[in-house]
């Protein structure tokens, strides 16, 4: 199979995403409901690596700003791989999702670069 552009690999990825969430109600719960606790698992982890890290001081913030910059260049990366015009709030959950537990690697990795 030949692909011309990034429309065709977007529309082979996510199509047969899409139709299997439409199949039935419990696929689409399934797909809501991992988006979720990924979601909360990903905001659990940035929180105590959070603490984890400490209070914020002239060492920390610098942490902090560039976890916040990990996790906006995973928020563009996620903005260029998802599609925009199907399930685009599920997709949306995953992007947050995502971004926040880019940044919760960013703060584990450091953390144990600073204190190993």
């Amino acid at each position: 199979m030949n692909r011309n552009s990034i429309s065709d690999i977007h529309q082979a990825i996510f199509s047969p995403l899409q139709s299997w969430a439409e199949q039935s109600t419990g696929n689409w719960n399934l797909l809501v409901g991992a988006g979720f606790v990924l979601l909360i698992v990903s905001v659990i982890f940035y929180y105590v690596c959070y603490r984890m890290i400490g209070q914020d001081d002239e060492r920390t913030s610098k942490i902090y700003l560039k976890s916040s910059y990990c996790m906006l260049l995973a928020i563009i990366v996620c903005d260029i791989i998802f599609p925009k015009e199907a399930m685009w709030t599920i997709f949306f959950m995953f992007k947050y999702s995502i971004a926040i537990l880019a940044g919760g690697t960013y703060l584990a990795i450091r953390y144990r670069r600073d204190f190993s």
